[in-house]
């Protein structure tokens, strides 16, 4: 049952005065309960408690923190229908959705805790002393990474669980051993407090100390704000627009201890399409990218919304299939109306634009708060010309870039901000072809897909979900996988120092067994069987 509080470490509170409720934009209709958002002396408690645990916290074993982040993925998966429920009222997203967003949430939990489990994520390192080493003595140094401090994670409109209360920041800032509080989407408030009360219960049954997570309700940017100005807060986690991530990053540069954060934020992620794969399959590629651009209506961050190809009758054929695919798709509930109205906005933003052409004619009525898909096309000069037109629209939504070849193509690569992904869709020879092509789309984002959709991240140690801004604040980290867990670490070196002193990760006799780099050779093995 929904109790509308903040929860300051374990302990429920709502002794602020600002309140709100959440909204089911399938019903069109506010949700029942009300929250209550946090007050200054409610920020303020979880952020010293945060603090206070952050000394016990970043010294608990990993095998201790495995078992924390594993109960905490039981407490999900025992909140059984109450959390789908409750995520579909909140969001509109059908059933599958939020079931499969929770084994992903789930799944993320357990890859974290088995990364702690064996240690080696630390990565220790590890140079020996030599005295006998001319004209001086080499002495002895030693590394490993080591948690930031308390984390604020601000949680996503568009991924509830995932990339939310105890989605793959938190699950990251936890792993490494930092405490977490988050701020709360106002969207899934409900959402967000039944996965706190998860992450409580879990940290109660397995010692973990008080103070270790909290949650906090917003229903604006205040609580957000105040959070990341906090002198204890020292790393921020946020999934959002690039006007809130920027205005936040601003705020946490301009602290005078400046910290760590790490947004992930827009992006268009632009589709090439080679000439010769549209000759050849220009149905099967208009086919799955109709798919693509609809899917979700189009609320993720890694939607096609720009496709770049070069003028002629198979490019034409592709467009006339998509635009007839989408429409002919039956458009679903957006995550709120102020999501639709944005939306609707910026499509007659783009539309009004000199040179961009619709090319998609709905008929029939449209459900409320439900996003028809849409599809626009525009010339590559027009297109590098109007930066406007390479903003972002969230929603089913792609503007097709028509070139005059593919020497043009690659200059308009070449205009574009950092993206999350970039899309190559060629014959298997064709792609060899164009070198200048794939290096400027690399340089561009921090995924390079090949005859595939962007849409869908696989939680893996090998994805990079991140890029160059706008896409991300920090382009040399990932927001998702096990990698991810870097952000919220920093490196240690201890010169000198006793065995017996030393973190066991640098011991001598390597008392947790994990891979450790000493005098650069990669090993398991104690330090007096590696230099002997």
């Amino acid at each position: 049952m929904m109790t509308g509080k903040n929860y300051i470490g374990n302990v429920l509170s709502s002794t602020g005065k600002i309140t709100f409720k959440t909204f089911n934009p399938k019903t069109n209709t506010e949700n029942e309960t009300v929250y209550t958002e946090a007050a200054g002396a409610e920020i303020e408690a979880a952020v010293r408690l945060a603090d206070a645990a952050f000394t016990a916290y970043s010294q608990v074993s990993g095998a201790d923190k495995s078992a924390f982040l594993t109960a905490i993925a039981q407490e999900i998966e025992a909140l059984g229908s109450l959390l789908i429920d409750t995520y579909c009222s909140e969001t509109g997203l059908p059933e599958s959705r939020a079931l499969g967003e929770r084994g992903r949430t789930i799944f993320q939990l357990r890859s974290f805790a088995a990364l702690v489990a064996e240690g080696s994520w630390v990565e220790a390192a590890i140079s020996t002393a030599d005295a006998t080493r001319k004209p001086l003595p080499k002495v002895s140094v030693r590394s490993m990474l080591t948690p930031l401090g308390p984390v604020v994670v601000f949680g996503a409109s568009n991924f509830p669980l995932a990339y939310s209360t105890a989605g793959g920041d938190t699950a990251a800032a936890l792993a490494a051993g930092c405490p977490v509080i988050v701020k709360s989407h106002p969207m899934h408030a409900g959402t967000g407090e039944l996965i706190a009360s998860a992450v409580i219960r879990a940290a109660e049954q397995t010692g973990m100390p008080r103070g270790v997570f909290s949650n906090l309700n917003s229903r604006g940017i205040e609580v957000g704000v105040e959070l990341v100005k906090h002198p204890k807060v020292k790393a921020v986690g946020f999934t959002g627009s690039v006007q809130g991530g920027r205005a936040l990053y601003d705020l946490a540069s301009q602290r005078p201890e400046p910290i760590p954060f790490f947004a992930e934020m827009g992006s268009i992620n632009p589709v090439v399409l080679l000439p010769e794969a549209m000759e050849k399959n220009a149905e099967k590629w208009a086919r799955a990218y109709a798919t693509s651009i609809a899917l979700g209506s189009g609320q993720f961050c890694t939607n096609p919304g720009l496709i770049l190809g070069v003028k002629g009758n198979s490019l034409d054929q592709f467009i006339a299939i998509l635009a007839k695919e989408l429409a002919n798709t039956v458009p679903s509930c957006m995550l709120h109306p102020k999501i639709v109205g944005s939306y609707e906005n910026n499509k007659k933003m783009m539309a009004d634009h000199s040179g961009v052409n619709p090319v998609i004619k709905h008929t029939g009525d449209v459900g409320i708060n439900e996003g028809r898909p849409a599809v626009m096309t525009v010339d590559g000069a027009t297109f590098s010309e109007n930066k406007n037109l390479h903003q972002e629209v969230f929603g089913p939504f792609s503007l097709v870039v028509q070139c005059t070849h593919v020497e043009a193509l690659t200059a308009v690569l070449a205009g574009l901000e950092g993206q999350l992904t970039g899309t190559i869709i060629g014959e298997t020879k064709e792609i060899h072809q164009y070198p200048s092509l794939i290096s400027t789309l690399q340089q561009k984002v921090g995924r390079l897909i090949f005859n595939g959709v962007p849409t869908g991240v696989e939680v893996c140690e090998s994805m990079v979900h991140g890029g160059p801004y706008p896409a991300s604040t920090d382009s040399r980290f990932t927001a998702v996988g096990t990698r991810s867990i870097k952000r919220w670490l920093r490196p240690v070196s201890f010169q000198q120092w006793p065995n017996d002193l030393l973190p066991d990760a640098l011991k001598d006799e390597n008392p947790l067994k994990i891979h450790r780099k000493v005098d650069g050779i990669p090993t398991k093995d104690p330090i007096s069987d590696v230099v002997s």
